[in-house]
């Protein structure tokens, strides 16, 4: 039979008064420091960057219409592959019988180094000196799942941790009130929880799902009938109980998960709602980052609240800007996609730069793969993993270079290739992590995020001296 006590009654039987505050306090710190995200490694070596913001284009944005110019293939628009370059084993793909697809969008040449930008993000080719293209993109995934557990987590095969989780195992949080790391989506996340899980690592590195309408974080506030105080009491009982019951489970990561969710739900009541208060923002930063107009508005909001969450000690954010799967219309897709995100991607950057956050914030776009150079449909391109681009900029790098190359159709990357492992290698490396230190114990191995790949580290090519 459930017995029910008042608040009198658990005030007496704990042996505790008014005068728990400082108890309580006390409780807290305790439960803190045995739970927090902040338990992390030391960083292996001085890292460039602090924290990272990951811009995931979901769906495979394409290379040829955005940082990949391929100015040969308009003598080809509309034939069949020259038979030269049939030869290409790709599977999934048929070369012998597709007509090419010339790139849709012209590309300029943008500040002093010349990088090439397609015309479709004429405000993030402003900032075209502070990005490093990476062209030379590559994995071997046809399929979107398996495609974006690849690019979150450096393997096909579910169940491994993601990126932005391994970082936080690795260097945890600098806030004691907000989480370490944090996922947002102006649309679905297409494959789940998948792309911010914490897999075999402790459950409390897990990602945190912030909405980006209605009620940003969900259940935040209090009951109306409780005071700070008495909630403050309660989650000490429970935890208490919870660390009761862990002791004869070792080794469940979910109780500690659980007890730390407790006391990270607690504080950020108190931060949280600072955090999504856009209103302490001056107009002149929302219009920088387009919030007050359509199409910018949603993940205009979303860099912004990055951009808070950096500045308050978040050690990465993931955007995930959704419907880039582009089959049937690439053209007007690309357009309408692009148009959501350039404004306040560029926002981001000439943002963080002014409050001098740029240096220490890494930047990372790139989606689970790019598009086929061979026309799908009318006017529409299918996956293609063999070669794409990504970019990077902040966190230390020299920006204005471009790195690696696909062939002369955009099918194969062919020039100092970078595969997702080397991404994330390189971006453990300006972060201070050693991708073949950083391991866990799991089903008796040590696993990495890299697992045997990572040898392209770009970093020491990247950073400023």
């Amino acid at each position: 039979m459930m017995t029910f006590h008042s608040r009198r009654d658990i005030l007496q039987s704990a042996g505790l008064g008014f005068g728990a505050l400082a108890l309580g306090d006390l409780l807290s710190a305790e439960s803190r420091a045995e739970t927090s995200a902040a338990n992390f490694l030391s960083p292996h070596f001085p890292g460039t960057a602090k924290s990272i913001i990951f811009l995931f284009m979901q769906g495979g944005a394409s290379h040829l219409e955005t940082f990949d110019p391929k100015p040969e293939m308009k003598k080809f628009d509309g034939q069949l592959l020259p038979e030269s370059m049939r030869n290409f084993d790709l599977a999934q793909i048929n070369t012998a019988d597709s007509k090419v697809m010339a790139p849709l969008f012209p590309f300029q040449k943008h500040g002093e180094s010349g990088q090439e930008i397609s015309s479709i993000f004429p405000q993030l080719a402003r900032h075209s000196d502070k990005l490093a293209i990476i062209r030379s993109m590559h994995h071997e995934l046809f399929i979107h799942g398996s495609a974006m557990i690849m690019m979150h987590s450096g393997t096909r095969l579910l169940g491994h941790p993601s990126i932005g989780a391994w970082v936080v195992y690795g260097l945890g949080c600098e806030s004691d009130s907000l989480p370490a790391y944090i996922a947002m989506t102006d649309g679905n996340y297409r494959n789940g929880a998948s792309m911010y899980t914490s897999g075999f690592l402790p459950a409390v590195y897990q990602g945190t799902d912030v909405q980006t309408e209605g009620a940003l974080i969900k259940n935040l506030d209090r009951h109306r009938n409780s005071t700070a105080f008495e909630q403050r009491l309660m989650i000490d009982h429970i935890n208490a109980w919870n660390r009761q019951h862990r002791q004869a489970r070792p080794g469940d990561s979910r109780l500690d998960a659980r007890i730390a969710n407790y006391e990270l739900a607690f504080r950020m009541q108190a931060a949280a709602p600072e955090l999504i208060d856009l209103s302490q923002e001056t107009r002149a930063t929302h219009d920088l980052y387009g919030i007050e107009q359509k199409p910018t508005a949603r993940f205009g909001k979303m860099c912004l609240m990055a951009r808070r969450m950096i500045e308050r000690g978040v050690r990465y954010v993931q955007l995930i800007s959704d419907g880039w799967d582009a089959h049937s219309d690439c053209k007007n897709n690309h357009e309408d996609q692009a148009r959501k995100i350039d404004q306040p991607i560029a926002g981001l950057i000439a943002d963080l730069e002014q409050r001098g956050l740029l240096d220490s914030t890494l930047l990372v776009w790139v989606g689970e793969f790019g598009r086929t150079p061979l026309r799908q449909g009318s006017n529409g391109r299918d996956h293609h993993p063999y070669g794409f681009s990504a970019w990077m900029a902040g966190g230390g790098i020299v920006g204005g270079k471009t790195i690696g190359a696909t062939d002369d159709f955009g099918f194969a990357a062919v020039d100092d290739k970078v595969h997702v492992n080397d991404l994330h290698a390189t971006m453990l490396s300006l972060m201070g992590i050693d991708h073949e230190r950083l391991t866990y114990l799991f089903d008796g191995r040590y696993r990495r995020l890299t697992d045997v790949g990572g040898q392209n580290n770009l970093a020491p090519r990247l950073v400023r001296g």
